[in-house]
């Protein structure tokens, strides 16, 4: 994937990777890569590829994302059913593929709630029948990218599933297509080495798509609106608001998108965002910052925001507390208060159990916490900040590892620090230990000052004392379930695809060690796993028959939704949390088996 390219919609790389011919395909994936290697030059909505001396391919990119398919033109002499276009929409990021509209339209306020259960009970068998057979398409295309796992999964099975993602939208199932939209982005960052890729992030993706896929052909009512999910967050009327900057953070998805969201409460402690995030790399993050709010009339910068204040007359807000910038919002400058003043004081005021507690059950997953830095901890990923949160150790990380941000630079600062109780902003990372990515801080030597982590740079005459070099820490010992064991395979196949874990190996051994831990069911899951992996029939002729990707799919499907599950319950154990079922990855509605 080239972040120098604009996005494309799904629809339009499933149309040209679907006009090549066989002979063509099979070299899709080599024209991809030497693509990618040739030189990029942006003019306004124009982005121009030199081929080479004598041909040039470009793409019109209007609004910033592709969106029709002579849009990508190519002066070759196989034209337009050349190779050059359909290896550009292949390399490029995946654009979203929303509906015309305005995105900030508050919904009627007399619109009953039921209405859109109602909606979708009422609809006729045609309807269902075709939202049931855009779901298998998708479960298909998925369990096909992967049966060949991120190394084999090449640009003609993710134009595949992008086609099948289109299809759902077109089925009104804009969930199930974002969701398969997510997983080619992954796989496209996995093969072109994105140092934002993370192969937990991937195979959530992947689950993702093939849970809802796999619930979809059995949900009514209530639940068949929620795996519906709505192509666009609607913005409802909120009056009056006196809003209190909190703190600001970049945006950079591998989705080539990028660019800052500021997050501020008002007097209840309710959290509301304003962002501001369109195609670009790193440099529009950071830059990001300093550009004035889109929100009325005011000249606030995000980084001035997230320290100052807003009071808004006339606001809309999204269900995720998203604030509208409609010609009908105004919005003024106001002052703002310090982290440990009222009305922002009382969000420090929760016990982080509860806050924990929360997140895993489908709130906020931000966790306002008062630490003490004890030091950094080496891990393969990096440097981390070991502190400690009322008794309990917890493990902060950085939030981004582009070297574009200070994030990590930033953290081994604040680890070097030697200051007493801090309080910070992080993010919640499930797991069998606590642990959370940093997004901002106090400032080490000024109570009543913050640093955003990802947008601010401290220096180390910021720091009380100087900078001494802390020694090398390691993770105080403790028990740990086996769960390794499951999700090591479940991760794995992500990667390898399923001849990984055809092999015999040491799987006996595995899910003997799970049983003895009393992780039953793990142990039975990952045999099936194993077992799906390996399970090849022969024709007469004894030649291999294609395997079986449904019943692969459908057993990874149940390991990894049965790993996140246990995840959650000891990631709530470890913060003495509790968990439920909500929020997160769920379990099946319905048995996978």
């Amino acid at each position: 994937m080239s972040p120098d390219l604009p996005p494309v919609v799904p629809s339009v790389t499933a149309e040209l990777v679907g006009a090549l011919p066989p002979r063509l395909r099979k070299r899709l994936d080599a024209g991809v890569t030497k693509l990618v290697a040739r030189p990029a030059v942006r003019d306004g909505d124009t982005v121009r590829i030199a081929v080479d001396d004598d041909t040039d391919l470009v793409l019109h990119a209007p609004g910033g994302a592709v969106t029709r398919a002579d849009a990508i033109r190519c002066g070759c002499l196989l034209a337009p059913d050349c190779l050059h276009r359909a290896a550009a929409a292949s390399a490029a990021p995946v654009a979203d593929e929303a509906p015309a509209g305005d995105p900030e339209k508050p919904e009627t306020p007399d619109e009953p709630e039921t209405a859109p259960a109602a909606a979708a009970e009422a609809e006729d068998d045609a309807a269902n029948a075709g939202r049931r057979a855009s779901a298998r398409a998708v479960s298909d295309a998925a369990a096909a990218v992967l049966e060949a796992g991120t190394d084999g999964a090449g640009a003609v099975l993710q134009a595949e599933l992008l086609h099948a993602a289109h299809t759902a939208r077109l089925a009104g199932l804009p969930r199930l297509s974002a969701a398969a939209v997510a997983v080619v982005t992954g796989v496209r960052a996995a093969r072109s080495g994105d140092p934002g890729y993370r192969l937990t992030d991937l195979a959530g993706a992947l689950a993702g798509v093939l849970g809802v896929a796999h619930r979809l052909p059995h949900a009514t009512g209530p639940e068949l609106t929620d795996l519906r999910g709505t192509a666009r967050q609607p913005y409802r009327p909120d009056g009056s608001l006196r809003l209190y900057g909190l703190f600001s953070e970049p945006v950079l998805t591998a989705t080539g998108y990028a660019g800052a969201v500021t997050w501020t409460a008002d007097a209840e402690g309710r959290l509301y965002t304003v962002s501001d995030v369109a195609p670009g790399g790193p440099a529009r993050a950071t830059g990001a910052a300093d550009r004035a709010v889109r929100i009325g009339d005011t000249s606030l910068t995000h980084r001035e925001l997230s320290r100052a204040g807003l009071a808004v007359s006339g606001a809309t807000v999204s269900p995720t507390g998203r604030l509208g910038a409609g010609a009908g919002v105004r919005a003024v400058r106001a002052s703002g208060v310090a982290w440990r003043a009222e009305p922002l004081d009382r969000l420090w005021a929760v016990p982080a159990a509860e806050q924990v507690s929360r997140a895993l059950n489908g709130g906020r997953d931000l966790l306002f916490l008062e630490v003490t830095p004890v030091g950094a901890v080496r891990e393969t990923a990096g440097d981390c900040l070991l502190a400690d949160c009322d008794g309990l150790s917890v493990l902060l990380t950085t939030a981004h590892d582009d070297p574009s941000l200070p994030c990590r630079e930033n953290l081994r600062l604040l680890a070097a620090a030697g200051r007493g109780r801090l309080r910070i902003v992080a993010r919640l990372v499930p797991g069998p230990f606590p642990r959370a990515l940093l997004l901002a801080a106090e400032h080490p030597a000024d109570p009543d000052a913050r640093v955003d982590l990802g947008l601010d740079r401290l220096q180390h005459a910021d720091l009380p004392g100087g900078v001494v070099a802390p020694p090398d820490r390691v993770l105080p010992a403790g028990d740990e379930a086996p769960l390794h064991l499951l999700r090591r395979r479940v991760h794995q196949a992500v990667s390898g695809g399923r001849r990984v874990l055809a092999f015999a190996g040491d799987r006996p051994g595995d899910g003997a060690r799970l049983r003895r831990a009393g992780l039953a069911t793990a142990g039975d899951l990952l045999d099936d796993l194993h077992a799906a992996a390996a399970d090849r029939s022969r024709d007469v002729f004894g030649r291999l028959l294609p395997a079986d990707t449904d019943r692969f799919g459908r057993s990874w499907l149940a390991a990894a939704v049965y790993t996140d599950a246990v995840e959650r319950a000891l990631c709530a154990d470890a913060w003495g949390a509790t968990a439920t079922g909500a929020g997160g990855a769920r379990p099946p509605a319905t048995p996978i088996h």
